[in-house]
């Protein structure tokens, strides 16, 4: 699904990813952890095409991509919503961006997956920051694409916000996620993999290869 190999990326002489290769099969879901500064916007921005690949190559379902895929959809840690709408219009807007035409079917079954349906005419700056999560999210599967990449979709909320959005990512099915993710409870409850970025590479690990790693690490 996500093939990545020998990725560069630099901004002047600074020098962020090095030789950069991962590779994600279907229905895996694997956090991307780093600290505050290795390069995981620059690693996302790469992946989605936003930002010009200068060595390397990227690979999303077995072709070569340069610019932005539309097999991938894309969850920004902070969705741009437009506040004096409802859940339901801002929908509507940002699917017809997308694809000129609206599914009322299709609306309403992402919204009760949200469990945002019954909030659906409500104006959304009377929303949480959870529901507002949510509705992004909603937005986002309604592109339908295979592949997710979700930039640290549990970030600012609170406890019952978080789990919110974790079970709607549980819930799920036949999606390849790549989460930007620093709660290791989050990785246990939601991954199968995680791809540690430090010293402008990534090395892949199961989750219980990565915990049992972080406790050694702990120990020491």
């Amino acid at each position: 699904m996500i093939e990545v190999s020998n990725l560069y990326q630099s901004f002047g002489k600074k020098r962020v990813l090095h030789d950069v290769h991962l590779k994600m099969e279907k229905n895996e879901i694997c956090a991307l952890v780093g600290r505050n500064g290795a390069g995981k916007s620059t690693f996302i921005n790469s992946l989605l095409g936003i930002l010009p690949v200068k060595q390397g190559l990227i690979k999303i379902n077995g072709e070569v991509t340069r610019r932005v895929s539309h097999h991938i959809a894309y969850l920004p840690e902070k969705f741009m919503l437009y506040p004096s709408l409802s859940g339901m219009d801002n929908m509507r807007f940002f699917a017809k961006v997308g694809s000129r035409s609206f599914d009322d079917g299709k609306m309403e079954e992402l919204l009760k997956a949200v469990n945002l349906w019954e909030e659906r005419h409500t104006v959304i700056n009377a929303y949480s920051k959870g529901m507002l999560q949510r509705l992004g999210l909603a937005i986002t599967l309604y592109q339908d694409s295979q592949i997710l990449v979700l930039d640290e979709p549990t970030s600012g909320l609170d406890p019952i916000g978080r789990k919110e959005v974790l079970d709607t990512l549980k819930s799920l099915k036949e999606k390849t996620i790549l989460v930007s993710s620093h709660h290791l409870d989050e990785i246990k409850q939601l991954c199968t993999h995680v791809a540690f970025l430090e010293n402008q590479q990534i090395m892949k690990y199961t989750v219980e290869e990565f915990l049992q790693i972080q406790k050694l690490g702990e120990n020491e």
